[in-house]
């Protein structure tokens, strides 16, 4: 008995030192938006693929692009208009995987403002916010042919925090939101859904990618790299379409992981549900539709796109289809 229990010990003891080492960081705080990567962790998918995960949260003042590029992640979560200016700007990063295939960005608006189509953004207070997401709104301006500098007949540019107090306090007309957050304050702030007017990035055409997982171009040159990146992906994914499946269970999982205490269970588990609805329909592998159209808009014609040119390498299936065949 006591010759077993050493050998399972020691058993252990080897599994634990031959684990590889994976640093994530996410691009916002502990929420159920990565669900997908604690349900992998909880659940021990990534423990099965040999792997060690720590999960960093992000936050206001930190930037998945300048973490990884001072070598503080291995992968990072991130959206791609992020990503491809981070890119043109010479930061060689590349995606390797896309978990979300649909966007939950959308612009909010006071009914009372009079807004009820783009049209009408003219000449209003728009809140919008920056590190890297204001990427997806100046691009849509572009479109619409309506300048960011608050001159007559464009828009006025609020840098609005993250939380919805410039649309509390009426500060502007329509503030940024996601589906499966922002909204939601507005609404337990009391203001009804029928005094609101919401406009989809993804139903007015202009949405680009969310929350893909991005790695150094350089890194995956290293066969010992990509290998664990397979690894990672798979059991990532594992997580994600357990926690479509289970989402509440999802929620309190991520709320198990919250060491600020800052989330609540019915806040998370209503999150969880609108994120099911993004991750829906991708099975990790990006989608070059959904590239082709994001770098579209990015290029829109305009004063200022987002990006001068097509960026080449900018994303791969050498560990999707490794990870996911």
């Amino acid at each position: 008995m006591k010759t077993l229990l050493t050998a399972s010990v020691l058993a252990l003891v080897a599994g634990t030192a031959s684990a590889e080492d994976v640093t994530l960081q996410l691009k916002w705080v502990t929420q159920s938006q990565f669900a997908g990567y604690y349900v992998a962790a909880e659940k021990g998918f990534y423990e099965e693929e040999g792997l060690n995960v720590t999960i960093k949260p992000g936050g206001p003042d930190i930037a998945p692009t300048q973490v990884i590029a001072g070598g503080g992640a291995d992968v990072i979560v991130e959206w791609m208009p992020a990503a491809l200016a981070a890119r043109e700007k010479g930061l060689p990063l590349v995606n390797i995987a896309q978990p979300f295939k649909s966007s939950g960005m959308m612009l909010t608006c006071l009914k009372e403002s009079g807004i009820t189509s783009p049209a009408d953004f003219a000449d209003k207070t728009l809140g919008v916010w920056f590190f890297g997401n204001e990427y997806p709104f100046l691009s849509w301006m572009s479109q619409l042919g309506l300048k960011t500098d608050g001159s007559a007949g464009g828009v006025t540019v609020l840098k609005q925090g993250f939380n919805v107090d410039p649309l509390l306090q009426k500060q502007a007309a329509c503030v940024s939101t996601m589906t499966y957050n922002e909204y939601w304050q507005v609404i337990d702030a009391g203001i009804s859904p029928d005094d609101l007017v919401t406009f989809k990035y993804q139903d007015e055409g202009v949405a680009t990618m969310e929350d893909g997982l991005y790695v150094l171009e350089e890194n995956l040159k290293d066969p010992a790299f990509e290998d664990k990146m397979v690894k990672f992906v798979r059991a990532s994914m594992k997580g994600w379409k357990y926690a479509e499946a289970n989402p509440d269970e999802a929620a309190m999982i991520v709320l198990d992981n919250d060491e600020t205490g800052a989330q609540t269970e019915t806040h998370q588990k209503r999150m969880m549900g609108e994120i099911a609805k993004l991750t829906a329909g991708s099975n990790g592998a990006l989608d070059p539709a959904d590239y082709e159209r994001t770098v579209a808009s990015l290029l829109s014609p305009g004063s200022d796109p987002v990006i001068s040119k097509a960026p080449e390498g900018a994303w791969t299936h050498q560990i999707s289809d490794k990870a996911l065949q």
